[in-house]
C-alpha cells in the first residue's frame, strides 16, 4: 500500500504485558504491511524486555502504568493523532496480513470499522483456552440482540477504525472488556462498519494470555448490562417491570379464585406483596420512560460529537 494510494496518516496500536517472546515478530510484520505507519507500542507494566524489544524493532513506544487492556487503548487514543487507527494485540495471535485489506475497505467504503473476524481454521481447541470460544460466542449473540448487531465476533481486538469514531469514544472499561465497549460505541452512533475474517493464531512458547476466564467474562457481561440499561432503558427496566407483574399476577390468581368463591381475602401477606410487586412495575415501567428520553438525548450528543471529528 503506498503513500500515494492512502495519503493518510495511519497508526497501529499494540498494547503489551510481558510479551517480550513475540514483540518484535509482531512489530517487524505489521512494519512490512504498512511502512508508512506509525506504530505504537503500549507497555503496560511489563516486568520483562517487551519495551527494550520493541523498540529495537522500530516501534514507538509508550508507557502505561496502570495495568488493564482498556487503560492502554484508551491512553493511546487520547495521545495518539492519526487519520486511521489500527488496533491489534502484541501476543501474535492476529494476521498482520490482513491489515492493508482491512485499511483499504474502510476507506473505498467509507467505514468507521472494520473488524478483524477471528477463524481459528477448525482449531478452536488448541487456538483457544478452555471455554473461550464458547464465551464469545454466547456474548456476541447477547449483545446482537440487545443493541444490535455491529460485528458478528464483538470481542476480537483487531479493528481498523477512523479517527472520527476513536475520537468520540469516552468509554470508560480499564479490562479486556474494552472491546465490548468498542462494539456498544459503534451500536450507539450505528456507524458503518465491517467483518474481515482473519486467521487466530495459537500463542507461541514463552507467551501466555493474561485473560481470566471467569473473572473478565463477568466483567465483560457487566459491561453489556450496563451498556444495554444506558442505551435501551425502556426495553432494560420494561422486563424488569414485566418479570415483576408476572410474578405478582401468578400470586394474585389463588387468591382471585378464593375472593370470587367466598368474597373474602384470607391471605393478606400475599394480597399485599403481589399489590407492591405491581407498584414497583409501574414504577420501574415510568423510570424506564423517563430515562428513554434521557437516552436519546445521550445518542444526539454523542452523534453530534463524532460528527464534529474530521474523517
Amino acid at each position: 500500500m503506498s503513500e500515494a494510494s492512502h495519503p493518510l496518516r495511519i497508526a497501529v496500536i499494540l498494547p503489551c504485558l510481558n510479551e517480550e517472546a513475540v514483540i518484535g515478530d509482531v512489530v517487524a510484520k505489521f512494519r512490512a504491511e504498512v511502512p508508512e505507519a506509525d506504530l505504537y507500542v503500549y507497555d503496560n507494566g511489563s516486568s520483562d524486555a517487551t519495551a527494550e524489544v520493541a523498540s529495537r524493532a522500530g516501534a514507538i513506544v509508550r508507557a502505561e502504568p496502570a495495568r488493564g487492556k482498556g487503560n492502554a487503548i484508551r491512553r493511546a487514543f487520547a495521545d495518539v493523532e492519526a487519520d486511521v487507527y489500527v488496533m491489534a494485540d502484541g501476543d501474535g495471535t492476529y494476521d498482520a496480513s490482513k491489515v492493508t485489506h482491512m485499511i483499504d475497505l474502510l476507506i473505498s467504503q467509507r467505514l468507521d470499522m472494520v473488524t478483524g473476524i477471528r477463524d481459528s481454521e477448525g482449531d478452536e481447541l488448541n487456538t483457544y483456552r478452555s471455554g473461550h470460544a464458547i464465551g464469545n460466542r454466547v456474548l456476541s449473540g447477547l449483545q446482537r440482540r440487545m443493541l444490535g448487531k455491529v460485528t458478528s465476533d464483538v470481542l476480537s481486538g483487531y479493528r481498523v477504525m477512523t479517527r472520527r469514531f476513536v475520537k468520540s469514544f469516552a468509554g470508560g472499561s480499564t479490562g479486556f472488556e474494552i472491546e465490548m465497549d468498542l462494539t456498544s460505541h459503534a451500536a450507539r452512533l450505528q456507524v458503518a462498519s465491517a467483518d474481515v475474517a482473519t486467521r487466530y493464531s495459537p500463542r507461541v512458547a514463552g507467551s501466555t494470555s493474561k485473560l481470566r476466564t471467569y473473572r473478565d467474562g463477568w466483567r465483560i457481561l457487566r459491561s453489556l448490562l450496563r451498556e444495554f440499561r444506558i442505551s435501551r432503558p425502556l426495553a432494560f427496566f420494561g422486563s424488569i417491570a414485566a418479570l415483576f407483574v408476572v410474578v405478582a399476577t401468578i400470586a394474585s390468581i389463588p387468591l382471585l379464585v378464593q375472593y370470587f368463591e367466598s368474597g373474602l381475602v384470607p391471605r393478606f401477606p400475599t394480597a399485599i406483596l403481589s399489590a407492591s410487586m405491581t407498584t414497583i412495575a409501574f414504577v420501574l415501567l415510568v423510570c424506564g420512560i423517563i430515562l428513554d428520553a434521557v437516552a436519546v438525548a445521550r445518542r444526539e450528543a454523542a452523534r453530534l460529537a463524532y460528527l464534529g471529528w474530521r474523517t
